[in-house]
């Protein structure tokens, strides 16, 4: 870590210098994370950081704001490019904010929303009662076909004509295959029903047309700007000319004040890089280590919930080898491997236990590793959960773990003798 911080404050740099560690030497699977560019870590630790801007490009509350203005409407003119919306807000410092703020934009409190039900693969924002969304609601839930574990969209339509929503929202935190926004439209206006897609998890898949845009059929698109577009921890709203000026209200004054106009300049660095060609032939790479990873993990007898993926993630079902998703996600990451305990649709565990765990390529496809990778990772995790409590094993995969993660270093920083850096 910097020498200057090590002065300033010695515990917070150990902390950092320890995390490094950490991120460098572990096999990190969580696939709502990724490791974002040096370049968007510098703009995001920048010295905007200390710049208040209050309003939008040319319509600020405070002065000073030339070049704030400038990376703002940067991001605004990529993020138009890479989507293709009629408007763009890259205000949000997340994708709950961004959601909060379009719901808000054409609800009214009490109003109801027709969304995924989290233990099927959908997320806390799209209704769980727990969250804003489910309190200031009224909420009906949709989920996936008990056989197929995919959505049926002839059940959804019979489901949003009984219910008649305000709005339907679509989107998955755990959902692997492809959604098909063209049939949700349609479903949409049937009932008269704002069409609200959160694309959070496959916005990098979308923006190199590997998976089809939800643009030209909803009236709302939401995102983070991290996980598979590997940007900074932040959010963004695209939406049809005709919101954008409620949109616009809603994030700030409405939920927000300043915005963070460090992070703003960081999301404009991740919309270029988003913009390179190389960026597809990451996304391509992202979905090819998807597949081998969860069809060597399959062929090991474990049960892979839909049978497959379209994406970047895959949710094993590893209750139906007797373990809990809770003991499965503290056995591997002992042996190094980082993923996270999940619901399966129809599970009978507790959120906190669960029956899955749910895996994503998008960091270790950063890092260079390619299909022989996934398929050694693949195999250690299967021999991780078939020997839960054995710790030489244990011991032995952490072993191969360090040896792999040596080969694809994280940061030239770490080692700047690599060449094969993010």
């Amino acid at each position: 870590m910097d020498e200057y911080l090590s002065q300033v404050d010695p515990k917070v740099s150990v902390a950092i210098d320890q995390e490094t560690v950490r991120q460098s030497s572990t096999l990190e699977l969580i696939a709502s994370e990724n490791f974002t560019s040096r370049a968007i870590m510098q703009a995001n630790g920048s010295v905007f950081t200390n710049k208040y801007a209050e309003g939008y490009p040319g319509r600020r509350y405070y002065g000073g704001c030339e070049f704030a203005d400038q990376v703002e409407e940067l991001a605004i003119e990529r993020l138009g490019r890479l989507f293709g919306a009629d408007h763009s807000n890259v205000q949000p410092h997340s994708g709950s904010q961004a959601n909060t703020a379009t719901y808000l934009s054409v609800l009214n409190n009490g109003d109801k929303i027709l969304g995924m039900d989290l233990s099927h693969g959908g997320h806390l924002t799209h209704g769980h009662p727990l969250n804003f969304s489910g309190r200031f609601f009224e909420v009906a839930a949709y989920g996936v076909d008990k056989e197929t574990e995919k959505i049926d969209y002839d059940a959804l339509e019979d489901l949003a004509r009984l219910e008649k929503p305000a709005m339907i929202v679509a989107g998955a935190s755990a959902y692997s295959r492809t959604i098909h926004f063209d049939r949700l439209a349609e479903i949409s206006k049937s009932v008269g029903a704002f069409l609200m897609i959160d694309m959070a998890h496959i916005a990098g898949l979308i923006a190199t047309g590997l998976h089809p845009s939800p643009v030209p059929y909803a009236d709302f698109v939401t995102s983070t700007t991290h996980k598979t577009l590997r940007g900074p921890r932040g959010g963004l709203i695209l939406c049809t000319e005709e919101h954008a000026k409620s949109v616009d209200r809603l994030v700030f004054p409405g939920i927000q004040g300043g915005p963070s106009v460090n992070t703003i300049a960081a999301k404009a660095v991740c919309f270029g890089e988003a913009l390179q060609p190389d960026f597809l032939k990451y996304q391509q790479q992202v979905i090819s280590n998807a597949k081998v990873l969860a069809s060597t993990i399959s062929s090991q007898g474990f049960r892979i919930v839909s049978g497959g993926t379209d994406n970047h993630l895959c949710t094993v079902d590893v209750f139906s080898r007797g373990i809990t998703g809770k003991q499965a996600e503290y056995a591997l990451e002992k042996a190094s491997i980082t993923v996270n305990k999940n619901t399966i649709p129809f599970d009978k565990n507790p959120p906190m236990i669960t029956s899955g765990i749910r895996i994503g390529t998008p960091a270790l496809t950063t890092r260079g590793m390619e299909e022989q990778e996934m398929k050694l990772i693949g195999e250690w995790i299967c021999k991780i959960l078939n020997n839960l409590d054995n710790e030489s094993v244990r011991r032995k995969v952490r072993s191969d773990v360090a040896e792999l993660t040596a080969h694809f270093p994280l940061y030239e920083f770490l080692t700047p003798e690599s060449p094969r850096n993010t």
